[in-house]
């Protein structure tokens, strides 16, 4: 456990790859692994996830991390862990009741029932993004100027015992420029990958690229390049990463704007950048500022949001329906403030409660007009949140401090939000 017993010892040090559970959103399990890990992706099938894997020397400073020519896409059989799990292979680290197995290389020499296995990958890999088919994983070297093509099949050949070498699973490795990080896919066959250094992106060709690696020196598998502006990191096409790929828009996230919008002072606005990718030539669009520093992003159908303008009031046991269910309730010293707003008044005009009660505010939204959005705000208790049109929210807090105290709506919901407002009245 990390709790300071081995902070000098650097070989004591290790790394855990952690599967969550997509309903609960707790932990399932826990993999440790040689190395270090930045992103991660999984196979349609569900067999199995990849993470890209950098710093396998297990260095604690920056020049060991870089020492060795090649790191790793390591890659997990999901299945193969669950079952270790159930079979009681596993430990726990400290005082936590997740499930732990070793995914290390020295754990995992056979083939046939490892848990891991570590493909190769040139130098500091940055990102691991899986192709729109499902055949492949891409890894992009960020100190190489290469990109790697992993056959997902023959990963699992090699997990079933019927490749003798986890390297002949690399079906491609080309030079695609300077800083390779993210990639992303149109659905055609073709990759586009952010190049940090040349603050490029550069469109390539899947196929084409595994037939000059195999030999075809005359095939050209780069398609297009165009600048960005400026060093670019993360990257989207529509769908780009899921069976429904599109190949319409590209979103690029540039690390660095630098001369793209007015200077607001020291912290620039970033620029996020938006690329037409229907053609063969890649054709640039808009600029857009966004915070720093723009990390990861998705563009998705716009049918597969489902939106919600206005709340369902029957969704909330708490919600008061009549503002004449409005009022105070008091067990103890524990009370109970139950409010409805309709712009531009909150039901009661005022409350009392005394020094040292425990309080809750229940407050309920009857405005139905989309977009029609309160606030509530008591100065000096630290207290501000919104109610959406429909929707009850509540807050709990102890009443110290005698004296009174204006409640605000502190989102513009009407001409009258400043006056829209109650007093809570605090009894020494």
């Amino acid at each position: 456990p990390n709790d300071g017993r081995d902070m000098d010892d650097t070989s004591k040090y290790g790394t855990l790859f952690t599967c969550v559970d997509a309903e609960t959103m707790e932990v399932r399990w826990q993999c440790r692994v040689d190395g270090n890990m930045d992103l991660v992706a999984t196979s349609y099938n569900g067999r199995l996830a990849a993470a890209n894997q950098y710093n396998v020397e297990g260095g604690a400073h920056y020049e060991d991390m870089m020492s060795a020519e090649k790191d790793a896409c390591v890659f997990f059989d999901v299945a193969r862990i669950e079952q270790a799990i159930k079979d009681g292979k596993f430990v726990t680290i400290g005082d936590s009741k997740v499930p732990v197995v070793d995914g290390t290389k020295d754990a995992n020499k056979d083939p046939k029932t490892a848990l891991t296995c570590y493909v190769p990958v040139p130098k500091n890999p940055h990102g691991v993004n899986a192709s729109p088919d499902g055949k492949y994983f891409i890894c992009s070297g960020k100190l190489s100027p290469t990109a790697t093509v992993i056959d997902l099949a023959k990963v699992e050949e090699f997990l079933d015992g019927k490749l003798d070498d986890i390297n002949k699973s690399i079906v491609a490795e080309v030079e695609i420029g300077l800083g390779p990080l993210h990639t992303t896919y149109d659905g055609r066959g073709n990759a586009f990958t952010t190049l940090f250094l040349d603050s490029q992106i550069v469109k390539w060709n899947i196929d084409s690229a595994i037939k000059f690696y195999a030999g075809d020196k005359n095939v050209k598998y780069v398609v297009d390049r165009i600048d960005v502006h400026y060093q670019p990191g993360h990257i989207s096409a529509d769908m780009g990463e899921t069976k429904e790929a599109g190949g319409q828009f590209l979103a690029v996230g540039c690390k660095f704007s630098k001369d793209r919008f007015l200077p607001v002072g020291p912290l620039h606005p970033e620029n996020e950048q938006l690329i037409d990718i229907r053609g063969e030539k890649m054709k640039m669009l808009a600029d857009h500022p966004v915070y720093p520093e723009p990390h990861d992003f998705i563009i998705v159908k716009r049918e597969k949001i489902k939106t919600r303008q206005v709340f369902n009031v029957d969704d909330f046991p708490l919600a008061t329906k009549d503002p004449k269910d409005s009022g105070v309730t008091r067990n103890g010293n524990k009370v109970t403030v139950r409010l409805v707003s309709q712009a531009p008044a909150y039901s009661l005009r005022e409350f009392k409660i005394k020094k040292g009660d425990e309080v809750t505010i229940i407050l309920t939204n009857l405005d139905k007009v989309e977009d029609l959005t309160h606030g509530f705000a008591i100065p000096k208790y630290d207290i501000n949140f919104i109610v959406n049109p429909q929707e009850t929210k509540s807050v709990t807090f102890k009443a110290d401090k005698p004296g009174v105290y204006w409640c605000y709506c502190t989102h513009f919901c009407h001409a009258l939000h400043l006056e829209m407002r109650t007093r809570m009245l605090v009894e020494k």
